[in-house]
């Protein structure tokens, strides 16, 4: 049976705020708690203004509290930008409210050169990514005997369980590491749907190396999304997302996702009309029966133990019954 999960960017839909795309977040959290999704992730976006997702850790924060079945998480922490030792705590914290309800996914995406310079400010000597993954595994596995800097340091507060640790990635690089550190890999399909990936996740599974943290390899493909009640809907709703990469993909950053009215009279250069048909490979669109078959698909191409659904269209109840057709076009209940 696939697994199902969900990450939300909480996008701010045409002619709403920030506050109400962050309520509509919560709506969905909890209809995918009632439904049997595994986990629900949310994002760090800085300087994007369509959505709403820029501190995951607070967020989760709320949807945890709101929430009783689900594992959530972030999708994830740009670890670069801050201390290993602090997002231990702040993730350990998150463990203690809700025991083995918590993931930690880190990544290392690039952000604008604005964004870096503000987050990296107060930095002297940044501490390699491949470093801060060891101090992570350190201060979730409570460790004081290895040769670390920080030896005797603990992340507090000290739990019985512990954050299970994710790393994001869209390629060889970020699939050797999460091999070599023993940690959960998540693949992003939305971003590299190409053979590359199936390669960098056969490799993954061939080097893993077991560690405090997990014993054997495990994989989630994370793909775009977009399902309607009918194939026309299902376009109808593509065609805005479109539009909306294309925002998102270039130096125009509207405060809003755009919604199929505004798209549908959008017209399109020659240059955005090949950019939309090279995005399109990136995306699972149809009705709930089509897009679980190519989610199917992918999950066998890829090898996935899970896949992870990023609903990111337009309208908020369009992404309500995105999650609620697939989850019965699975049969999750």
């Amino acid at each position: 049976m696939t697994v199902l999960n969900i990450l939300d960017y909480s996008p701010i839909d045409e002619g709403e705020t920030a506050a109400s795309a962050l309520r509509s977040t919560a709506d969905l959290a909890r209809l995918a708690d009632r439904l049997g999704y595994k986990r629900y992730w949310v994002a760090e976006h800085h300087q994007v203004f369509s959505v709403a997702g820029s501190s995951p850790e607070m967020l989760m924060m709320h949807l945890a509290t709101l929430t009783e079945r689900l594992r959530i998480g972030s999708g994830g922490v740009m670890l670069p930008h801050y201390s290993a030792y602090k997002v231990a705590e702040n993730f350990r914290l998150l463990e203690a409210l809700h025991p083995n309800r918590i993931d930690l996914g880190v990544g290392r995406s690039p952000s604008f050169r604005l964004v870096n310079q503000a987050l990296n400010e107060s930095k002297g000597k940044r501490v390699p990514y491949a470093q801060q993954l060891i101090d992570l595994e350190k201060y979730f596995t409570d460790d004081v005997d290895s040769e670390h800097r920080f030896q005797k340091l603990k992340a507090t507060p000290i739990t019985e369980t512990a954050p299970e640790l994710w790393l994001l990635g869209t390629g060889e690089g970020s699939a050797k590491l999460a091999a070599e550190r023993g940690m959960a890999y998540a693949y992003a399909h939305f971003a590299r749907p190409e053979q590359a990936g199936i390669d960098a996740i056969k490799r993954y599974r061939e080097t893993f190396t077991p560690s405090g943290l997990r014993k054997q390899p495990h994989v989630a493909i994370a793909v775009f999304a977009i399902v309607g009640e009918t194939e026309e809907q299902a376009e109808q709703l593509a065609k805005a997302f479109d539009l909306w990469l294309l925002f998102v993909e270039s130096d125009f950053q509207p405060p809003y996702y755009p919604s199929v009215e505004t798209a549908e009279k959008r017209r399109l250069s020659a240059a955005e009309r090949e950019r939309v048909e090279r995005n399109r490979s990136r995306m699972l669109v149809g009705t709930a029966e089509q897009v679980k078959r190519q989610i199917e698909t992918v999950a066998g191409q890829f090898g996935a133990d899970e896949i992870t659904i990023i609903p990111n269209i337009a309208g908020h109840q369009s992404r309500m019954d995105t999650v609620r057709l697939l989850a019965e076009a699975f049969n999750m209940q």
